[in-house]
């Protein structure tokens, strides 16, 4: 991204953004030991053995990546660093190390950032999670999705219930904060299948889960051959139990699937959920960068080799787009409306630069159908907070679809 690029982003425009939102780095790590039938994220399964990935160039192709995208972030400091695939933790400690050593070589992290890394207990080994601790990762995503033998089997897991056992036990004795990703609605699951392995995943005291509903995503081996899965009906029951139980054990429902402790929501998903900005790096990375007078939408090379040659020719960039004025108002209540406690109606402004006539009929529409609430939560400009109600909540799709 070279300098004169970044004016033509600075240009007037018709949008009047405020103060630029917090800054988020999202970098990804393409390699997964086997690809999941119900997956589709971009990861590739590594055929050879684990320690044949090309780490080192990638390592290289992320810094010349980080590099020609630092005019778009200049004096902007990261609040969180969240390193996804794939499966981040096949990435020897070393070079976790050297990839969190060359971001804050070149951006200004803030005190006490968030750095998350995810990892799968089918590439966990003994002390291999202290040693992620001691690169600088503050905040682990283990994914368990089961604690079920015959369920991870339907759903084409690497490791077993015991390795996830063990994974969980060391993340927990390595990390002040750690989150366990579990998934419901498997296939052939019972209630009190899924209430078991929930109550092994709390035995753990985990600050944080994230709690998915198994979907069949298109172009997946699940989305061509289906599984048996529980009807509309048992899935509703499991996400009401889910609800119960984790709100007993002292875990907040803070976002559609965002279970936490206090003072341990994940920061790095707040800032998507707020609208805030994100520079992707790696192969297949999304980015959302925010100007006086726009937002800027990034995609990197998808494929790990052409990500790699381009990046290192100083082209990681495959597409990018402003996002319309038209789009703004969607983009912004998509991401929102996910938050249980809802927004202040003035962050509307703040991050779309638009004026709040631009969602004033959907908010009526969706107050009216019981589905969106507008609360007095204090005095001032600031006092007024949108938020979904418990049917909205429920029916989210629903209510997202108003602003579209």
């Amino acid at each position: 991204m070279t300098a004169s690029s970044t004016e033509y982003f600075l240009r007037p425009g018709t949008l009047q953004l405020g103060a630029p939102p917090p800054l988020s780095v999202y970098v990804h790590l393409p390699w997964c030991l086997k690809k999941c039938p119900y997956c589709d994220f971009n990861s590739h399964a590594w055929k050879d053995a684990p320690e044949a990935m090309p780490e080192q160039r990638y390592l290289d192709a992320l810094r010349a990546d980080l590099e020609a995208s630092l005019p778009l972030v200049w004096g902007r400091t990261v609040h969180s660093v969240f390193i996804g695939g794939g499966t981040p933790s096949l990435f020897s400690p070393a070079g976790i190390e050297r990839l969190l050593s060359d971001i804050r070589s070149l951006l200004p992290l803030q005190p006490g950032c968030e750095v998350t890394l995810e990892a799968n207990p089918g590439t966990f080994e003994k002390d291999r999670f202290r040693a992620f601790r001691q690169a600088g990762v503050t905040r682990l995503s283990i994914g368990v999705q089961s604690f079920d033998d015959a369920k991870l089997l339907a759903l084409g897991r690497v490791h077993n219930g015991a390795q996830a056992r063990a994974a969980v036990e060391e993340a927990a004795a390595s990390f002040d904060t750690f989150n366990l990703d579990l998934m419901y609605a498997l296939p052939g699951q019972s209630l009190a299948e899924l209430e078991a392995d929930l109550a092994t995943a709390l035995s753990y005291g985990p600050p944080h889960l994230s709690l998915y509903h198994l979907t069949l995503e298109p172009n997946t081996p699940f989305a061509l051959k289906p599984p048996v899965l529980p009807g509309d009906d048992e899935s509703a029951d499991m996400l009401d139990r889910l609800v119960e139980i984790t709100g007993a054990a002292g875990l907040q429902r803070y976002e559609v699937s965002a279970y936490a402790r206090p003072g341990h929501r994940c920061t790095h998903n707040l800032n998507y959920w707020q609208f805030g900005d994100y520079l992707g790096l790696g192969a297949g990375a999304h980015g959302k960068l925010s100007f006086p007078h726009r937002v800027l939408r990034q995609v990197k090379w998808r494929e790990p080799a052409a990500y790699m040659r381009e990046a290192l020719a100083g082209n990681a960039v495959s597409n990018q787009e402003e996002v319309s004025r038209r789009a703004l108002p969607f983009e912004f209540m998509l991401n929102t409306l996910r938050l249980r406690e809802g927004f202040e109606e003035t962050l509307f402004g703040e991050r779309t630069g638009l004026p709040p006539s631009a969602i004033a009929a959907g908010v009526a529409q969706a107050c009216q159908r019981g589905l969106l609430e507008v609360v007095h939560a204090g005095d001032g400009p600031r006092g007024r907070v949108l938020r979904p109600t418990v049917r909205g909540f429920d029916f989210l799709s629903d209510l997202q679809e108003i602003f579209l």
